[in-house]
């Protein structure tokens, strides 16, 4: 089964619930209905209700909402309760109750706030807000997990083509948030990176450290900082499979880690890519994606305490329909409760 349609049946087998804040934008509508009929996912629209009900009339034929959920921030009754965790998250800061009251009205700070207390498992958003802006408020108001040093990023990394030597998917992290990391990060990052594998590949993450020396091949202060960061990783995660300083082809081509590294646990075997800079993650990712013809979902959010994850702006809606489904079974893996469907987020009938 391709890793795209295992992330699909494993999000159909048990459902959560994902809030779209970006619902004026007809990608975003037409995701949603897709994964509520494709029933991956309990969808919540956020945003003004005559708009979404319009979109949603002109992208289904049948003039249903099939159960998805559609908030107002401007007039609904959960204004009260967020305005007021909302001041006490940000007060430290300066923030008044009123600018609270402001803030929380805005579709992408209301639906991370369903997100925050129970009301939804994950969130989606970037189609239209920037990266900074879903990164900046999913942190203020979900948080960083406790597990966690930072909040970073990863793309999933599909290669399905007849032409791709490497079949599968692959983890690429961090190629779109955390510019330098010193070690301690980039084994956050790293660790982070690993049990998305586990949760989305369904494999047991075998982890390459990337650099420009393998097996310690050459000295330098950035091949030092790789090193030591596999040294944290080692320590905390003993079983892991990680190889300490690899080379890219010594990474995956398992002819060239036999020569280069013969003592490899990865043994040319990656699923996990992490690199050493947000330089060359980005770099590295674009050109998979441009030249390689693989199919990069992402960015995608880790070390938040709840799923919140962020769209390209250039998206279409069925990449919006894959982010969906990757946030379900983040969530599914986190294990969160979410609040029973009370009166405050009855779908309205069609």
């Amino acid at each position: 089964m391709k890793v795209i349609d295992r992330i699909i049946e494993q999000a159909r087998l048990s459902p959560r619930t994902i809030v779209l804040c970006e619902s004026d934008d007809e990608r975003i509508v037409q995701a949603a209905l897709r994964a509520s009929k494709e029933k991956i996912a309990h969808i919540i629209l956020v945003g003004k209700i005559k708009t979404i009900l319009k979109l949603i009339n002109d992208n289904d034929a049948t003039n249903t909402l099939n159960g998805i959920t559609v908030i107002d921030p401007e007039h609904s009754p959960l204004v009260t309760e967020f305005s007021q965790v909302f001041f006490e998250k940000r007060k430290h800061k300066g923030m008044t109750l009123e600018a609270a009251v402001l803030a929380i009205k805005k579709p992408l700070c209301f639906a991370n706030l369903l997100v925050d207390l129970g009301y939804a498992h994950g969130s989606v958003a970037g189609a239209v807000n920037t990266t900074a802006d879903v990164v900046r408020n999913a942190i203020q108001v979900i948080g960083v997990s406790p597990e966690a040093k930072l909040v970073s990023s990863f793309f999933l990394m599909i290669m399905c083509q007849p032409f791709h030597q490497l079949k599968g998917g692959i983890i690429f992290s961090d190629c779109g948030l955390v510019i330098d990391p010193n070690a301690e990060e980039l084994a956050d990052i790293a660790m982070a990176a690993a049990r998305n594998a586990q949760a989305l590949l369904g494999e047991e993450p075998k982890v390459a450290m990337l650099s420009f020396s393998t097996n310690g091949s050459a000295k330098h202060s950035a091949v030092d900082k790789v090193v030591n960061a596999s040294n944290i990783i080692k320590a905390a995660m003993p079983h892991l499979a990680i190889d300490a300083d690899v080379q890219l082809d010594a990474a995956i081509v398992a002819d060239i880690a036999e020569k280069k590294g013969p003592n490899s646990k990865v043994k040319g075997q990656s699923n996990v890519l992490v690199f050493p800079n947000l330089e060359a993650g980005n770099i590295g990712y674009k050109l998979a994606e441009r030249m390689a013809q693989a199919t990069a979902i992402g960015p995608l959010l880790q070390g938040l305490t709840k799923p919140a994850n962020d769209l390209s702006r250039g998206c279409n809606a069925g990449d919006i329909f894959l982010v969906i489904a990757v946030t379900v079974v983040q969530a599914q893996t986190m294990n969160h409760s979410a609040r029973e469907q009370s009166s405050l987020l009855t779908p309205i009938p069609a």
